[in-house]
């Protein structure tokens, strides 16, 4: 099943519960930055509708607050983030690495833990 696209405020709901695990609505605002919170009928209204996309799922009701849970995990919507990174640029890597690079948001560290990657990539293949 392709998971769906994921706005930034459904991105920053869904780290919340990566991190901290199942929570409520309540729980979920508490976990915003107190100046750009949002309000809670907001973050309400994302979690069901990010309930109906399959994203994350109700758990189990406390009281009268439900508590949701991720379906979808960090690796796979930062996966999908970065095909689509990568689609803006026909799949062509270089421009992202020119711009990590210039910027310095790429280091040395970075790029020999990518070819220590692709070197165990290609003895599997191999």
């Amino acid at each position: 099943m392709a998971h769906p696209r994921l706005s930034k405020l459904e991105l920053q709901i869904m780290e919340a519960l990566w991190t901290h695990g199942a929570s409520s609505v309540r729980e979920v605002l508490e976990h915003f930055p107190a100046k750009k919170r949002p309000a809670y009928t907001t973050v309400q209204t994302m979690i069901y509708r990010m309930e109906a996309k399959k994203v994350l799922r109700r758990v189990k009701k406390i009281s009268n607050a439900h508590i949701f849970e991720a379906t979808v995990s960090r690796d796979t919507a930062q996966r999908r983030l970065i095909d689509e990174l990568l689609g803006f640029f026909g799949g062509r890597m270089q421009p992202v690495m020119a711009h990590l690079v210039e910027t310095g948001k790429l280091t040395l560290d970075d790029v020999q833990e990518a070819e220590k990657r692709l070197r165990e990539l290609a003895k599997k293949k191999g």
